[in-house]
């Protein structure tokens, strides 16, 4: 069964499955990150387009995948050691694998999905606060949004026994899923960050064709969104996020009307929740 939500005006309107259950919310924890760095950016502690020090590329470039960078999910022994249920390989490791030093393309001439940039965006956060992610994302975007129940997954205590998830180096939400399309729907639509930075993170670029079984006709990227006209035209923005055995959709319409919805399934794929929330999002008040 896929647990749904849908949301309008702050109150969930539409509900379906175990929908207070402590899910992962996978790639979604990238939109709470792009949050909490553009809070920096509102507060002077972090730069939007200035060249990282000793690095080729921006925090607008690593927010969008336009960095350059590589990604550790092509690894065929970072999914072998995953299914084996083995600790994450420290950080540094990983990097080392990847050789994450080794630019794929120049910076801000392509376009590629790296968990590593957020990775590294992560770095950014937890030195311009002086905290650990999970507090620093706490600070800076669920408490200024009044979003409760979450937690960070620091390591295995916090999450499974069956899953490591340091293996999601940029970090890891959990919760349920009504919070995360709550905080989807407060973050686009109040004020924790400033219209022009608000703008920045909506800004499109476009990222291909229309996918194969997906309801993306025009899939773009903005700053930890995945943003775009649907098959159906409707504008939507948000992140889907999967990993062993689930996965998860929060998108809110940027047109009318405005809902935000987000779905979940164990064992689910991309096509799944994604699909569901543009059904939710599709109905009318």
């Amino acid at each position: 069964m896929i647990a749904h939500v849908l949301v309008r005006e702050g109150v969930v309107v539409t509900s379906n499955g175990d929908t207070a259950a402590d899910v992962p919310w996978w790639s979604f924890t990238k939109t709470v990150i792009a949050a909490a760095a553009l809070a920096l950016v509102r507060d002077g502690r972090l730069a939007l387009d200035a060249p990282l020090p000793g690095r080729p590329y921006t925090l607008r470039q690593l927010l969008q995948h336009r960095a350059g960078l590589t990604e550790y999910g092509r690894l065929p022994a970072y999914h072998e050691a995953v299914e084996r249920n083995e600790d994450a390989w420290p950080a540094d490791e990983m990097l080392a694998r990847t050789a994450a030093d080794r630019p794929v393309y120049d910076a801000g001439k392509g376009w590629g999905y790296s968990n590593i940039g957020y990775t590294f965006v992560r770095r950014l956060i937890e030195q311009a606060t002086d905290r650990p992610l999970g507090e620093a994302l706490d600070h800076l975007v669920l408490k200024p949004l009044d979003i409760t129940g979450v937690r960070f997954a620091a390591d295995r205590t916090h999450y499974s026994s069956d899953y490591d998830p340091r293996w999601v180096y940029h970090g890891l939400l959990v919760g349920p899923i009504a919070p995360a399309a709550l905080l989807l729907q407060r973050l686009l639509l109040g004020d924790l960050l400033p219209p022009l930075l608000l703008s920045a993170m909506c800004d499109r670029y476009l990222v291909g064709g229309p996918l194969a079984g997906r309801p993306w006709k025009t899939p773009s990227y903005g700053l930890g969104l995945m943003i775009g006209e649907t098959t159906g035209g409707e504008l939507i923005a948000g992140h889907t996020g999967g990993g062993p055995g689930s996965a998860v959709a929060v998108y809110h319409r940027l047109d009318q009307p405005a809902g935000t919805a987000a779905a979940y399934k164990a064992g689910g794929d991309d096509e799944t929740v994604e699909g569901a929330c543009v059904t939710l999002l599709r109905t009318r008040p």
